[in-house]
């Protein structure tokens, strides 16, 4: 039987078919899009780079994989008193605290109504990020292209007419794209950007595959240009022999200890200081702070670290790596709350430091350690256990995945659900119902008649047996398959009412001869049985 939900001719499953063929054929053109937009993103960053080290005096190892040297330049200049306050000033002015930095707009945008912000704050975003970036601070290229990725899918929304569902799948897409082709791993890529929408270990697979997608046709563009070598390059890593397990054990227990105590040492500084008027000069005390510790410490904290951990993965560094991933770590305990360091290089890189530093007590390999505690240090400061380790297998190679992905869980089931990057929830429950609450429904809505309940055996027919009778309010975008169709054609099941019409803003009443446009919401009345019954034959947003 067909189902009454949809206006289609079609036969559900030949509809849901033609759906998913669209959202490929999307997430591949949205890649491309993205890979080229990364070239020009690569040059301009070739161009620019001179720009930082001119005014420091110094410049940090790059990684291999972007075009990076492994050496460092010069000594660090005066100069960066003067220019490191200015860029953390400008940083801090150009990205406030909400919608804040690239991972924490994509992660805030996702799970609330009123979506990502318009692209001009994304615009500016990225210039204050830019600028940060070339000034050595803790930043990391990555956000930049995560950005870039966000902005691709704005381009492709102009060209072709996108439903809420296909925004929000492919806002995602759009990020994992770009930051598959930053970190030349597009698999860790889409799986790290599924997997940090929620502090528990939680995926929509829905999501997944708009991401892998888009991310392998992003680096496919990409590598033409740059090739497809990894950003890390560890060398050949075999199994540890059993003897240096305990080791790498205590290793792997000590930097997530490390990152447990910087998840609660971002929460000191109160949030009225960070989000308020005085940010932009929080901002240029980040960037005095790098200064000092650059010019009188170690210059190695310029710069978002990974260069330095490359350097420690060949073996060129010993426990002082440990001494430089610790000062990272106190910078992002300053910085995070203000975005500053708020991706996955930097924390990759103080992880990498520490596992370096630390292997030169134990005794352990350098390769192998450097990256089981990049691993476990990003599965705790974001909730990635899973592209973590995958990150691990693209560079380390197959030999690195049985103790990358012990690790990263051993990691995240002591490290416990807080996370460094601001708008995650604990689960796609919460998810589903966080946000903005709902404008005031006027006194005078009233429900629409309903269509006869189905029969019994389709599908969509919800059991009244056990379920309650509260009824609960949901707000939801209109579904393709009911754009453009009047009220009156809607059938319901039982326990679900359309009790108001969100357009322009403003609660409409349902009336039964008002057509849907494809920018409206729902307002629903349901059960919550009833109303998961209608979210399994609609894809409805946040379903």
């Amino acid at each position: 039987m067909r189902s009454p939900f949809t206006r289609t001719p079609l036969p559900r499953a030949v509809l849901l078919r033609l759906e998913s063929g669209r959202v490929v054929v999307l997430s591949v053109l949205l890649g491309a899009l993205v890979g080229g937009l990364c070239i020009l993103l690569r040059r301009l960053l070739g161009w620019l780079a001179p720009i930082g080290p001119t005014l420091a005096g110094y410049a940090p190892p790059g990684t291999p994989g972007e075009g990076g040297l492994l050496i460092a330049f010069g000594q660090p200049s005066p100069w960066l008193l003067l220019t490191l306050p200015l860029f953390g000033a400008a940083y801090a002015w150009l990205v406030p605290a909400e919608p804040g930095g690239a991972f924490g707009q994509l992660v805030r945008g996702y799970h609330r109504r009123e979506g990502w912000p318009d692209p001009r704050e994304q615009a500016r975003t990225l210039g204050g990020t830019l600028l940060a970036y070339l000034g050595g601070l803790l930043i990391g290229r990555d956000s930049l292209f995560t950005l870039i990725g966000q902005l691709g899918t704005r381009l492709l929304g102009r060209v072709t007419r996108l439903d809420a569902v296909e925004t929000r799948s492919l806002m995602l897409a759009g990020a994992a794209a770009g930051l598959g082709a930053v970190l030349h791993a597009p698999l860790a890529a889409a799986v790290l950007i599924t997997e940090v929408l929620y502090r528990r270990f939680e995926f929509e697979f829905e999501v997944l595959m708009p991401c892998v997608l888009a991310s392998v046709a992003a680096y496919a563009v990409y590598g033409v240009a740059f090739g497809f070598g990894p950003l890390l390059d560890p060398g050949v890593i075999g199994l540890p022999a059993p003897a240096q397990l305990p080791a790498l054990g205590l290793l792997t227990l000590l930097v997530t200890l490390a990152g447990w105590l910087l998840l609660h040492a971002c929460r000191l500084p109160p949030k009225t200081l960070t989000d308020g008027r005085w940010r932009p000069a929080l901002g240029a005390g980040f960037g005095l702070v790098t200064a000092v510790i650059a010019l009188w410490g170690t210059p190695a904290v310029l710069g978002d670290g990974s260069g330095w951990t490359q350097v420690g993965l060949t073996g060129f560094l010993g426990p002082e790596a440990g001494a430089q991933g610790l000062w990272r770590w106190v910078l992002l305990a300053l910085g995070a709350r203000l975005a500053f360091g708020g991706g996955v290089l930097p924390s990759l890189g103080i992880g990498g430091l520490l596992g370096v530093g630390l292997a030169g007590w134990l005794g352990t390999d350098p390769a192998l350690s450097g990256l089981i505690g990049a691993v476990a240090f990003l599965t705790v400061t974001l909730n990635v256990p899973v592209g973590a380790t995958l990150l691990a297998a693209a560079w380390g190679g197959d030999a690195a995945l049985p103790l990358a992905l012990v690790a990263a869980g051993l990691a995240h089931s002591l490290s416990g659900e807080p996370g460094i990057v601001p708008g995650q929830v604990r689960s796609r429950a919460e998810g589903a119902r966080g946000g903005s609450p709902l404008p005031a429904l006027p006194d005078t809505v009233r429900a629409l008649p309903r269509l006869p309940a189905p029969t019994p055996g389709v599908p969509y027919e919800v059991s009244a047996e056990g379920s309650g009778d509260a009824r609960e309010l949901y707000r939801r975008a209109v579904p393709r398959s009911w754009q453009g169709a009047r009220l009156r054609l809607l059938a319901l099941p039982p326990g679900v009412e359309v009790v108001g019409v969100v357009r322009g803003g403003e609660i409409r009443l349902p009336r039964p001869e008002l057509r849907l446009t494809d920018d409206d919401e729902l307002v629903f009345l349901a059960r919550p049985d009833a109303y998961a019954a209608l979210e399994g034959v609609l894809r409805l947003p946040g379903s």
